[in-house]
């Protein structure tokens, strides 16, 4: 592990917790984007062939990060909310249909299919504030669902779904299963195989420590065909690259979701993250993460007038911790413990700590401290 922490390098006086908004590259991304820059103003495009298998070792290495069948269920896009759109706006609704989701959403993964209600879809949202989530999530799945769509954890609590469950359901039910896994992949393992996932989606530049700008798409093969596409152009054909050809096809593959020219800078950053990734193991990443998650937890408890908003059983834990004091509004809290150097967000009920791996043990610490001194006051 010591190694690998050499790879982050924060200001003095700084302590990151905010992964779970905007994370901090490791020394290794910052140096391939300076090396891609170099080439560029040296060479031009000349080591394109170079920048393709960038882009190719990206999908490899995302396949394996989501146990992917094949690096032809991977669709690279802009952002989560890109993918859902790909989805919402591909599949053939029909006025009836309904799509289920919980009611502690990211906008992403409710306006989305809001935005359906012209066609005449029904949004129905299930409450997550029970002692069995999945089962409520469940529960609202009727005979005219077409769609589950959730976050795989929650952004505001850090609540963490089982999505082997929901995915075992839906299949049984005949239902999409629709997994925004933003808040998860990075963090934590993550399998659309063993979730029985059709669709999952999430942004690099979270836990995946890349830029923002990329992100991944997984479509069940099965399924790429039956959403309409609504964007067209030369990168999503299936003859790619033979630009005199006149009758042309969507790629069989998922690259028949990327319409354009690819980004390949944000491809080189997230290439170099990623390897980062694999070289320490999400097993170790997740052992990690959820020692500096239960610091976090038990030092928050400790705190009188501390209340946590988010799960106490280990299990239902990504992440987030997400905590207010009494007498003290969350604004404030926030404010002070910027003010310290502590990078951090209010979502929600509280204010949400967002550790990574590497997060020093010393510094959780520290803001721990500086929560108890707030508390006081």
């Amino acid at each position: 592990m010591s190694v690998f922490l050499d790879e982050f390098e924060q200001a003095p006086g700084l302590c990151y917790l905010n992964h779970a908004a905007i994370a901090p590259w490791p020394r290794r991304t910052a140096e391939a984007v300076a090396r891609f820059a170099q080439d560029n103003v040296r060479l031009g495009a000349r080591e394109y062939p170079a920048w393709l298998a960038t882009e190719r070792r990206l999908r490899e290495r995302l396949a394996r990060l989501l146990n992917a069948p094949t690096i032809g269920d991977i669709a690279l896009v802009g952002n989560t909310s890109q993918a859902l759109s790909l989805v919402a706006f591909g599949l053939d609704w029909r006025p009836g249909d309904q799509v289920v989701i919980s009611d502690e959403e990211f906008p992403s993964n409710r306006v989305v299919w809001q935005a359906l209600a012209d066609r005449g879809v029904e949004v129905v949202e299930a409450s997550l504030a029970v002692a069995d989530p999945e089962a409520a999530l469940i529960a609202a799945c009727g005979p005219r669902t077409r769609l589950l769509s959730v976050s795989a954890v929650q952004f505001a609590n850090g609540l963490r779904l089982d999505l082997a469950r929901l995915g075992a359901a839906c299949r049984q039910r005949g239902v999409l299963f629709c997994v925004d896994a933003i808040q998860q992949v990075g963090a934590l393992p993550f399998d659309v195989q063993h979730y029985q996932c059709d669709f999952a989606m999430a942004d690099g530049h979270k836990w995946m420590l890349g830029p923002e700008g990329l992100g991944v798409f997984y479509c069940r093969s099965e399924l790429r065909r039956h959403l309409t596409l609504h964007t067209y152009g030369w990168h999503m054909l299936e003859h790619l690259g033979d630009f005199e050809r006149r009758q042309w096809q969507p790629a069989r593959s998922a690259r028949r979701f990327e319409c354009g020219s690819p980004n390949m800078l944000g491809a080189c950053a997230l290439e170099a993250s990623l390897s980062l990734l694999e070289d320490v193991g999400m097993t170790v990443v997740a052992e990690q993460l959820a020692q500096r998650i239960e610091q976090l937890y038990r030092g928050l408890t400790a705190i009188p007038g501390a209340q946590l908003h988010s799960p106490g059983d280990p299990s239902r834990r990504a992440g987030i911790v997400s905590f207010s004091l009494d007498g003290h509004a969350n604004a404030d809290i926030y404010r002070a413990l910027s003010n310290n150097g502590v990078i951090c967000a209010v979502r929600g009920p509280g204010v949400r700590f967002s550790p990574h791996f590497y997060t020093d043990h010393r510094l959780i610490d520290e803001v721990l401290r500086q929560v108890g001194q707030i508390a006081m006051h």
